[in-house]
């Protein structure tokens, strides 16, 4: 059968969101808060486990995200709201 696999990214100025998801249950989240991945799987399952250095690719692209979303606030600013 078919699966859906997702996977979130975003970010604002003062929060951010990193996930993995299979078939609508998470599968990772980077917990920023904490500082590290988290991999909430059930016991009953064959635990799925992502390769060293996910969170900190998390953390990368948080930076990244926030720059970006900083330089698009810029670019943005004199543009009005309406036609």
């Amino acid at each position: 059968g078919l699966h859906v696999d997702l996977s979130i990214f975003g970010c604002s100025d003062s929060d951010g969101e990193d996930m993995y998801s299979l078939d609508g249950e998470e599968k990772w989240f980077a917990d920023f808060i904490n500082h590290r991945g988290v991999e909430p799987q059930p016991s009953f399952i064959d635990h799925i486990s992502y390769v060293e250095g996910t969170y900190d690719n998390a953390v990368a692209n948080q930076q990244i995200c926030r720059s970006n979303l900083k330089n698009s606030l810029e670019a943005m600013k004199d543009i009005p709201l309406e036609n």
